[in-house]
């Protein structure tokens, strides 16, 4: 390493990168792993933005060889619509022409930045987050994020949810699959329990506008589901089908109490006297082993004549963990495979020292399960070790992330392979289709029936 190179790596920033399809070994180096807990969040500034955009180059998946140009011009789109915000458009706010020599481009780039920046110092900081911010997105890898800002409201603890308070059949995450109506699936807490709101209510409108439009789901629906900081009220208009009443409520995003079962990462219990029923909420870890433990509870003493795994609304976590509750039903197979864009691929196996649990399994999935879980749900079914039941996946895998430690003390984190299936089918933005297709409907939400587990008991005891 050259005096210069590390002067700029411990200023907090990248070196240039060779020529646009070269790897960058100074740009790999520039991304710190996080080292225990990270210090109090400083101001982004262009040197943070810089230190991304070369991290993002030199170890994203496909970051020696994506044209660098598309990441700078979303991330200046951003700043000047942030301008355009604030009412403070500026003529010096001109995108540079880029020329796709990547250290030109950002010297262009940030040189355009600061003349911006530095007419408004009253946003710089606005700008810089929301320009990075963009430059993330550009990837549009639905595993590639920055994370900044405290994102957990005052007096926030970890059995505490933030939101409306209530689940819908639709979320923002694949509203392509989704058709009408839109209704509330569950009722957390919150605002939705204050209100009176049941499951099976149909939602025939958010803030004033229709949530399908021609039979396809809008961009509307993501009001159901805001996020803190935000905590503009939110306006339904409500149809209760059971007796035919229509009204209007606001609701207020805030923190609430979840119940009890919602946070219980492992549930089970016995159904029909012989079938182990185990929810899981999220691949966290231990949490193969709890599944296992809790199975072999519900079999001490008894014959069991099958396994159902609920996956519905589990949002990933750790792939180890997942490969290792594959172990538990197939030994001796290849589980995933996790390839780079030159289509070297590395296969991930079962984890063989698992007891194998030797019983017929059904597992419940719908578009809340992603990553992990698919990762998960791919397997078992390509494996032929069990049937899926439900409805598709969430589509949302495109690999495993590394986290990356910014100077400005966020993370910045992506993945440097994508995965795809056991036979090499690519999951991401597709999802896993079940054996057996089975929607809840809104008369089954009203009532509480849930047809996915009544099927899921009839095949295993066929």
């Amino acid at each position: 390493m050259t005096a210069g190179l590390a002067l700029l790596l411990a200023a907090g920033c990248s070196a240039p990168t060779p020529p646009r399809g070269q790897a960058s070994t100074a740009a790999s180096t520039a991304c710190p792993a996080p080292q225990g807990s990270p210090g109090p969040e400083t101001p982004t500034t262009i040197d943070v933005i810089e230190q991304a955009y070369f991290c993002i180059l030199g170890a994203y998946y496909s970051g020696a060889t994506l044209d660098a140009r598309a990441l700078l011009n979303a991330g200046f789109a951003a700043l000047v619509q942030e301008l355009n915000r604030g009412g403070r458009d500026l003529p010096e706010a001109t995108m540079p022409a880029l020329t796709g020599d990547r250290e030109a481009d950002w010297t262009a780039f940030e040189t355009a930045f600061r003349n911006v920046t530095d007419q408004v110092p009253g946003l710089r900081d606005k700008l810089a987050v929301v320009t990075l911010e963009a430059i993330v997105a550009a990837l549009g890898d639905n595993h590639a994020r920055w994370t900044h800002g405290n994102r957990r409201p005052p007096g926030y603890y970890d059995g505490d949810g933030y939101g409306l308070g209530l689940e819908a059949n639709v979320t923002p995450g694949a509203p392509g699959v989704a058709v009408p109506p839109l209704f509330v699936t569950a009722v957390q807490g919150g605002a939705a329990r204050a209100a009176g709101l049941r499951p099976g209510d149909v939602v025939e409108s958010i803030d004033g506008s229709a949530p399908f439009v021609d039979g396809k789901a809008g961009p509307v629906i993501a009001g159901l589901y805001p996020e803190y900081p935000r905590t503009r009220p939110v306006r339904l208009r409500l149809l209760r089908p059971s007796t035919g009443r229509r009204w209007s409520v606001t609701l207020k995003p805030g923190l609430f109490q979840r119940d009890l079962a919602a946070l219980q990462v492992v549930r089970s219990e016995l159904l029909d006297d012989d079938i182990a029923y185990v929810r899981l909420r999220g691949f966290a870890p231990d949490s193969a082993d709890r599944v296992l433990r809790a199975i072999a509870r519900l079999r001490k003493g008894r014959t069991l004549s099958g396994v159902v795994l609920d996956l519905r609304g589990n949002g990933g976590g750790s792939p180890t963990e997942a490969t290792r509750l594959v172990s538990a039903f197939a030994h001796g197979k290849v589980t995933a495979h996790l390839c780079t864009p030159d289509d070297t691929c590395e296969a991930l196996r079962t984890d063989d020292t698992v007891e194998l649990v030797g019983l017929p399994l059904a597992v419940l999935t719908d578009r809340g399960c992603a990553s992990a879980c698919e990762h998960f749900s791919s397997a078992i079914k390509d494996l032929r070790a069990g049937l899926l039941i439900g409805t598709r996946t969430a589509g949302v895998i495109s690999g495993p992330a590394r986290p990356y430690q910014l100077g400005d003390n966020t993370t910045l984190s992506f993945p440097s392979k994508h995965h795809l299936g056991p036979g090499r089918e690519v999951i991401d933005r597709i999802g896993v289709a079940p054996d057996h297709h089975v929607v809840l409907s809104q008369e089954d939400a009203a009532t509480g029936r849930d047809p996915a587990l009544a099927k899921a008991l009839t095949l295993l005891h066929q």
